[in-house]
């Protein structure tokens, strides 16, 4: 079986004739058939995609992170050959581990804006919602029995016992 064929190409004439006459395209052996498999199977991601501007500040962090990480291997490389740029190196070492610190809680900042802003996706089944539903009953049941318990009272004081 030739590529064409495989990708389904249109069979060449000669080529058909000499299937016709030997069964086999020009006397090659015939491969038994092998079901063939898919190089990948796509598989449902577990977990949601992270929204683009928690995407952008998590790359943004792992950037930084890694300039800081390579300038630190750096100076403690200077300091160890007591070259003079050890020094430098070290100072901007330090600021830019106050950058990193930064960039990291701004990614922790930025995906606590967005789920406050955009809200968090609730399963139906959420045990957070029953337990919301619970407490509201609970309060509604509780104000009803303030309620009633106001209406027996006014009532009470219109119509007093006599004291003897």
């Amino acid at each position: 079986m030739d590529t064409e064929e495989r990708h389904g190409a249109v069979e060449s004439a000669p080529a058909r004739t000499a299937r016709d006459q030997w069964g086999t395209v020009a006397g090659a052996r015939e491969r038994p058939a092998v079901a063939r498999q898919p190089l990948w199977v796509e598989e449902p991601a577990l977990r949601r995609r992270m929204p683009d501007p928690v995407r952008t500040a998590a790359v943004r962090a792992v950037l930084i992170m890694s300039l800081t990480i390579i300038q630190a291997m750096v100076a403690f490389l200077a300091a160890l050959t007591g070259s003079w740029l050890s020094f430098p190196m070290v100072l901007c070492g330090v600021g830019s581990t106050v950058v990193a610190t930064w960039s990291v809680l701004d990614v922790w900042v930025t995906r606590q804006v967005w789920n406050q802003r955009n809200g968090v996706v609730s399963v139906p089944s959420s045990s957070a919602r029953q337990l919301r539903r619970e407490r509201r009953r609970a309060r509604r049941a509780e104000r009803a029995a303030q309620r009633d318990g106001a209406r027996i009272r006014r009532r009470g004081t219109d119509r007093r016992l006599s004291r003897a």
